[in-house]
């Protein structure tokens, strides 16, 4: 039985929420900040049509702390929060802007204590037009687009599957292996891209079947059936759509050696990183693997604005990882390579809280 809105607040270990119903689209607008220790909570708007209100505040408080992982992990001077449109279905022209006014003008209220940017469902128009209301939208002034975060974060996906590749055998050369690539949008396109000019071989699935034809076809590689995406032999299972498909039903088909990729919360409770680990699969934890949009956003708030500068800054992702996989012992069977990113993050935490 789905638990409510009410029990959902209660039960949550977060700073708080801000909700609100936008009667003209008939959304809910849920804002979930969930830690300010290292700075203001930040986090992308996500747009999505839910089974009811509660699986959309839901989704929103497990964003947010995934939000307070990656800062941390980062060590970035940010906190975790996210905000959610739960809509009822495809939304467009003035009904859409009004939607992301109402947005705007609740981010006012809160005078500056949540930062947002883009994520799945939202575009660089949708943050363009929000910073026309608002002034806290990362990376954008009054009606400019802001940067595209998904080749960001597809560079840091992608030399964290090098540093994954090279934990268990030694290098983190690509040619000849094989990554399955679940989800061929915003971040899995250019990730396909890099993985292709590495000599990778590219299995790609995604409900759009014509896209994930054109992305194959673009990097010599071939289509998987989404049905078929666990069952699949690979090296690397690269979930790059949605969360949770990394669960008690799914770990058992897994045919790969490692799971990196750079959808959010992919596992679908915390026990799914000891399946992974009791089945030899090594983990890249989504939020160390995923942060590099965050990261570059960051950075060019911090006035870095040179596209190799901030490439190279992203790729060091991947030697974090390393050092993750170290300290865990992963491939040994020691611990999941989530409890020692856990324990760097909760170090971060620590020591900026005094």
């Amino acid at each position: 039985m789905e638990r409510g809105l009410e029990s959902l607040i209660e039960e949550w270990n977060g700073l708080g929420v801000v909700m609100s119903h936008h009667r003209e689209t008939g959304s809910w607008i849920f804002i979930a900040l969930h830690d300010a220790t290292l700075g203001r909570p930040t986090g992308g708007c996500r747009l999505a049509t839910y089974r009811s209100p509660a699986a959309g505040l839901r989704d929103a408080m497990r964003l947010a702390e995934g939000m307070t992982w990656k800062w941390a992990a980062m060590d970035f001077r940010y906190g975790g929060g996210k905000s959610v449109l739960a809509v009822p279905g495809p939304l467009e022209g003035e009904a859409r802007r009004g939607l992301f006014a109402r947005l705007g003008h609740l981010m006012n209220a809160l005078n500056g204590g949540y930062g947002v940017g883009e994520d799945m469902g939202t575009t660089p128009e949708d943050m363009a037009f929000l910073a026309t209301v608002t002034p806290y939208v990362a990376c954008t002034s009054h009606g400019d687009s802001a940067p595209d975060p998904g080749p960001f974060t597809a560079a840091g996906v992608h030399a964290g599957i090098e540093a994954a590749v090279a934990h268990l055998d030694g290098t983190p050369e690509l040619a000849g292996k094989s990554v399955l690539i679940e989800g061929v949008g915003d971040v899995g396109e250019p990730l396909a891209r890099l993985l292709g000019r590495a000599g990778a071989s590219v299995l790609v699935a995604d409900l759009d079947e014509d896209r994930a034809r054109r992305v194959a076809a673009e990097c010599r590689g071939v289509t998987v059936p989404c049905a078929d995406v666990y069952d699949t032999d690979c090296d690397v299972y690269a979930p790059c759509a949605v969360g949770a498909t990394v669960n008690a039903r799914t770990v058992p088909r897994l045919r790969c050696r490692i799971v990196a990729g750079s959808a959010n919360n992919q596992l679908e409770v915390p026990e799914d990183a000891d399946r992974l680990l009791e089945r030899g699969i090594l983990y890249a934890p989504d939020y160390v693997i995923n942060g590099g949009g965050a990261m570059a956003f960051g950075l060019m708030e911090q006035g870095i604005r040179d596209s190799g500068e901030l490439d190279a800054r992203v790729r060091r992702i991947g030697r974090s990882l390393a050092e993750i996989f170290g300290e865990a012992g992963a491939g040994a069977g020691d611990e999941s390579p989530v409890l020692a990113a856990r324990k760097r993050a909760r170090r971060v935490l620590r020591q900026a809280g005094g």
